[in-house]
């Protein structure tokens, strides 16, 4: 039986997926496209908008139905497929994570003037705090909202210091002059791809907030994320076209850093800290929840002992981090490799929605299943297209 709605925990899902999207290579990942594309970037950022979209509602909405976590619903469409889904995810999930700690500590070093390695510990122990508590799933929807909230808040703030170009960024955003299939591949994938989209829908059902007769919140909860996430990339990318458009020059070596830097001095550079400390440490909750979430229902005794293979996950890529050191382009890299998932994760929900083993007597409206089909066909697409502008070659 599932509970009453409750719309805090469909907020918090919503903010804990929105959270995960916006990371440190979300950050990264904006900085660096806008330099390359200018202003067509907003062409991208809507097409992404759309392709997430849709991909959101889809996997939602069947796991709602489901009533059961992503994994067990590929296994039961075909054995073993959960667990090779589970494994790339973990794993991308788990790369994700030591750029998330890297990017917290970095924050940590901008505000508080530490090391970035005593920055990403610091980061590291906070996070681990959230799921001692015991009421760890409330305190992880509260913390969801408030970094959330204060992520956009701040670029707000940098995005109107920064006096951007509107006129032509709206043109460029239907008028293009430039596209980047690894831009719409790394874009799409950093905010849907891998482990993020199923953040949201996996707390959902931790909380026991699924069935059909539900599914017109869910479908706000998907929606809502996808704006939150959306909100904070069209920010960034009109603060970056801002600078850029003045003259400015990103710093290769941390690009988004130099855009707060160059709206706004020495005090765009403190702001920045605190949005990079935000985004890295709200997405190293997002990222160990739902990696784990992806492995608890293999057996009895990882169930049991979900919290502490969380904090191990944490403590991991902390200790990884630390000795590799800060994977640069592991920001802009995993968000790539999450676009290569997006296609597998989303046929395989979209293959479920029609088997009646899994979903019983629901019927997935058969406009969502198309355009979730045209979206897993254009990131296959994409994903070669990307490999293809990876390697120098031409179409």
């Amino acid at each position: 039986m599932t509970k009453k709605f409750s719309w805090s925990i469909l907020l918090g899902a919503a903010f804990l997926m929105a959270s995960s999207a916006i990371g440190p290579g979300f950050l990264t990942q904006t900085a660096v496209f806008t330099a390359q594309l200018g202003a067509s970037f907003g062409f991208v950022i809507l097409l992404s908008v759309i392709l997430d979209a849709i991909a959101q509602l889809n996997i939602w909405r069947i796991i709602a139905v489901a009533d059961q976590p992503a994994q067990d619903i590929a296994n039961k469409l075909m054995p073993g497929l959960g667990y090779f889904m589970s494994f790339l995810v973990f794993l991308g999930g788990m790369a994700f994570n030591i750029g998330n700690i890297a990017g917290a500590g970095l924050g940590l070093n901008v505000l508080l003037g530490v090391s970035v390695g005593q920055g990403a510990i610091m980061s590291a122990i906070i996070a681990i705090g959230i799921f001692i508590y015991k009421e760890a799933g409330k305190a992880m929807d509260t913390f969801a909202k408030t970094m959330g909230l204060l992520k956009i808040t701040l670029a707000l703030y940098i995005a109107w210091i920064s006096k951007p170009p509107l006129a032509e960024a709206a043109i460029r955003a239907v008028n293009p002059t430039h596209f980047s299939f690894t831009a719409v591949l790394t874009i799409v994938g950093g905010t849907v791809g891998g482990y993020i989209t199923f953040a949201g829908a996996h707390r959902l059902l931790d909380a026991r907030q699924t069935g059909i007769q539900n599914l017109p919140a869910i479908n706000k909860g998907a929606l809502s994320a996808i704006g939150l996430a959306s909100v904070m990339r069209i920010l960034l990318f009109i603060a970056a076209l801002g600078v850029i458009s003045a003259g400015g020059k990103l710093d290769p070596a941390n690009p988004a850093a130099s855009v707060f830097r160059l709206a706004s001095g020495a005090f765009g550079y403190k702001v920045f800290g605190l949005v990079m400390w935000s985004a890295g440490i709200s997405s190293v909750v997002g990222s160990a929840y739902t990696s784990v979430s992806f492995i608890k229902s293999f057996h009895p005794v990882i169930l049991k002992l979900n919290r502490q293979i969380i904090i191990g996950f944490i403590i991991v890529s902390c200790i990884i981090f630390e000795i590799v050191g800060k994977p640069v382009k592991t920001l802009l890299a995993v968000g790539a490799i999450n676009g290569f998932i997006l296609p597998l994760s989303l046929g395989i929900m979209l293959v479920a929605a029609y088997r009646y083993k899994i979903i019983s007597t629901y019927k997935q409206p058969l406009w969502l299943t198309i355009l979730g089909a045209m979206v897993v066909i254009t990131m296959a697409w994409m994903s070669v297209g990307a490999i293809i502008q990876m390697m120098d070659l031409k179409f």
